[in-house]
C-alpha cells in the first residue's frame, strides 16, 4: 500500500468560510461559530484513494486577516495544492482572489518551478445575496490559471467532498509526472513536528 503526503492550503479572505469548510470536509458536520484563525491551523484527512493507494492530506487553514499575509511564505512551503475561496455575496472577497492567487504563485513552487495546483471555489452559493455572476467566476478562473473553479455550500454540503476529489486527482497527476517511481513527500512540512515552532510564535489556532 503506497501512502501519499499531500499538504493543500485553504486560503481567502477572513470570513469566506474556509475554517467551516475543512470541518464539513474532515468531520462531516458543520457548525455555525467557528474563532477567526490566528495565524495558520492544521487538520488531516485519510484518504482511501484506491486499493493500492492512501492519500493523507494536510489541511493548512491559513488566516485571511491583512496582518497575518506577510507570514504566508513560512506557511507555504512544501505545499503541493491549494483552495482559493470566496464568498458570492463579497464582491471585495472575489476580487482579493487575484491577490492571493498571485501570493501562491510568488511563493510556493513544485520542485520543477511550476505553480502548485489551485482550484476555485465560490462559498456560500446557498445564500440569495448572491453579487458574483459564474460569468465572471469562470472568466477569471481561465485567465489565473486554476484547474477548474465550483460553487459550494458548506451548509449544504454541496461539491465539499467532489472539489477537494478534483484538486487531489490534480495533485497526485502533476507529482506522479514529476517523480513516477514514488510519490514525492519529502517536501510536506508535518504539523506535529513544527507545531513548537508555531506554537512558540502565537501563530496557531485557538
Amino acid at each position: 500500500m503506497t501512502e501519499h503526503l499531500l499538504k493543500i492550503l485553504i486560503v481567502g479572505d477572513g470570513n469566506v468560510g474556509k475554517t467551516s469548510f475543512i470541518h464539513r470536509y474532515v468531520s462531516g458536520q458543520f457548525n455555525r461559530s467557528y474563532k477567526m484563525t490566528v495565524g495558520v491551523d492544521f487538520s488531516v484527512k485519510l484518504l482511501h484513494w484506491s486499493e493500492r493507494e492512501k492519500v493523507r492530506l494536510q489541511l493548512w487553514d491559513v488566516a485571511g486577516q491583512e496582518r497575518f499575509i506577510s507570514m504566508t511564505r513560512i506557511y507555504y512551503k512544501g505545499a503541493l495544492g491549494c483552495v482559493v475561496m470566496f464568498d458570492v455575496t463579497s464582491s471585495s472577497s472575489f476580487l482579493s482572489c487575484h491577490h492571493w492567487k498571485q501570493d501562491l504563485d510568488n511563493k510556493a513552487m513544485l520542485p520543477n518551478g511550476d505553480t502548485i495546483p489551485c482550484i476555485l471555489l465560490a462559498n456560500k452559493c446557498d445564500l440569495a445575496q448572491r453579487v458574483v455572476s459564474a460569468d465572471s467566476i469562470d472568466k477569471f478562473s481561465k485567465a489565473n490559471g486554476f484547474i477548474t473553479w465550483m460553487e459550494t455550500s458548506v451548509k449544504e454540503n454541496k461539491n465539499i467532498g467532489e472539489a477537494m476529489r478534483r484538486l487531489v486527482q490534480e495533485t497526485l497527476s502533476i507529482q506522479s509526472s514529476l517523480n513516477p517511481q514514488e510519490p514525492r513527500t519529502e517536501d510536506s512540512v508535518d504539523p506535529q513536528r513544527d507545531s513548537q515552532f508555531y506554537n512558540s510564535t502565537g501563530a496557531r489556532c485557538c
